[in-house]
């Protein structure tokens, strides 16, 4: 995989980094290497601190089990919310390495107050 691809964005992004969060109102967290607690309490401070209606998990590749994890915790974190899984998408995107061309799954979890 390239090192100029977005799953180093990705695995860089801070799910917790509040002012950020305050001014991009798009409620996304995107799942990396960073321990599963962390994403946890991301999607857990959007509801709460931030009062977000909908929280949307994204993850690509080896990181798709860590968001399944992440969305089923929090959702159980949050039942007094009413929070439920709203939808899940999955696609594939294609990029080139090396003259080779690739497939990376991706998949988008929704999670909303119902």
């Amino acid at each position: 995989m390239p090192e100029n691809c977005d799953r180093k964005k990705m695995q860089n992004e801070n799910p917790q980094n509040d002012s950020e969060k305050s001014e991009n109102k798009e409620n996304v967290v995107f799942i990396g290497n960073k321990p599963l607690v962390n994403y946890i309490r991301g999607v857990v401070t959007q509801f709460n601190k931030w009062d977000a209606s909908e929280v949307t998990i994204k993850s690509r590749g080896k990181f798709i089990s860590k968001a399944v994890d992440v969305a089923e915790v929090a959702r159980r974190n949050l039942q007094g919310k009413n929070v439920i899984v709203k939808g899940v998408q999955i696609s594939s995107e294609s990029f080139e390495a090396n003259g080779k061309k690739m497939n990376i799954s991706t998949m988008d979890i929704t999670l909303a107050k119902h």
